[in-house]
């Protein structure tokens, strides 16, 4: 099915019936898609907290209200238990599952955390001419830890993780220049280059998601990644908390092009 063209209402009704489980990149272009993070409420200060003192990895999007499995800025006739491909869950900082359905977990005391997410400025880099490495291979965007620590704030503490698409040296200007307009999205890269810098041993051992060709002669190019939370998450062992499956994301009715400067 051509998802590119798709709506987000249409992608969300395909997922909600569980017949889209996979990565969501390259999905429905032009619109902005999102990180998840949930939490019990006794979290919740800490964690805003953690966002705005860490804006690159954690652009917020919309937090819910208390117990509210809705939406009401980013998107509408949203269930945030049902409407991703994949789910993660931690316990006390330990990953115990991953689910296509989040809603036998649901409890009235949580908090949906939505972030902005790099795919959102995919489709403008492919308009550009830039490559987008996993897209054309159709897998799952690499994604590392790294040693950029982020500034805690109350229980939370951890390391960036960055995501990566190598591209000819020539193509770097463009795409620094593109996402730099998009701060909502994680902004222009944090890293470019010698991945060794930011602590990365082998680039074609991503932490999270696939590793992608690098061709000869290409540069990676490293942008700040809404993975970071699951890091601190494990980090700061918080007893209970569900997150996206990396690359498997929310898809909003927001146009990219809203979230620019």
């Amino acid at each position: 099915m051509d998802y590119a063209n798709m709506s987000p209402a249409e992608i969300r009704a395909l997922i909600r019936e569980q017949k889209i489980t996979g990565p969501t990149t390259g999905m429905c272009n032009g619109y902005a898609q999102a990180n998840l993070a949930i939490m019990p409420k006794k979290y919740a200060y800490d964690f805003l907290l953690f966002t705005q003192r860490n804006p690159r990895p954690c652009p917020i999007l919309e937090v819910s209200d208390v117990g509210s499995r809705e939406l009401h800025q980013i998107a509408s006739n949203v269930d945030i238990a049902k409407d991703l491909p994949k789910y993660r869950v931690y316990e006390n900082g330990v990953l115990t599952g991953e689910y296509t359905d989040v809603e036998h977990l649901w409890r009235d005391d949580l908090v949906s955390f939505l972030i902005g997410c790099s795919f959102s400025f995919e489709a403008e880099l492919l308009e550009l001419g830039v490559p987008v490495r996993q897209i054309e291979e159709g897998r799952n965007v690499p994604m590392y830890d790294t040693n950029i620590a982020c500034a805690p704030a109350g229980m939370f503490h951890g390391n960036m993780v960055v995501s990566m698409r190598p591209m000819p040296p020539d193509q770097v200007i463009k795409a620094v220049l593109s996402t730099g307009g998009m701060p909502k999205v994680h902004g222009a890269p944090v890293h470019i280059g010698d991945p060794a810098i930011i602590g990365i041993e082998d680039i074609n051992k991503p932490n999270y998601g696939d590793a992608v060709t690098i061709k000869p002669g290409e540069v990676p190019v490293f942008w700040p990644c809404g993975v970071t939370p699951q890091n601190v998450i494990m980090n700061s062992k918080p007893d209970f908390v569900i997150t996206h499956a990396p690359g498997h994301m929310f898809i909003t009715d927001v146009k990219n092009i809203s979230l620019k400067y």
